[in-house]
């Protein structure tokens, strides 16, 4: 349990206009980190054009659109799939062909 306790680190996130208390594994801080100002960031942004005509809880899912949408991009650039399946698809040809010689 004490072993355990070493790798998590209690860390404050400022997230737009709040702080959060989270308990994150050590080597994932930088992330948490990361995560946290690129909200804030897109919140901002987002705040700074709508705030007053829209509520803050519409802001806030305008901002997790927004970043989920760029996660849902970065995820599809790294998609192997179609990949592998050519390969996997040649692989076979080459092995045919192998075997008929």
């Amino acid at each position: 349990m004490a072993e355990q306790d070493k790798d998590k680190l209690h860390i404050t996130l400022h997230v737009y206009d709040e702080e959060i208390g989270v308990d994150v594994k050590r080597d994932e801080e930088e992330y948490y980190r990361a995560a946290a100002k690129l909200i804030t960031e897109r919140y901002n942004a987002y705040a700074q054009v709508f705030k007053g005509r829209k509520s803050d809880h519409t802001i806030a899912l305008m901002t997790l659109i927004d970043v989920a949408l760029m996660y849902q991009k970065e995820h599809a650039k790294n998609d192997t799939e179609p990949y592998d399946n050519v390969l996997a698809r040649l692989t076979a040809e080459m092995e045919e062909a192998l075997k008929e010689h």
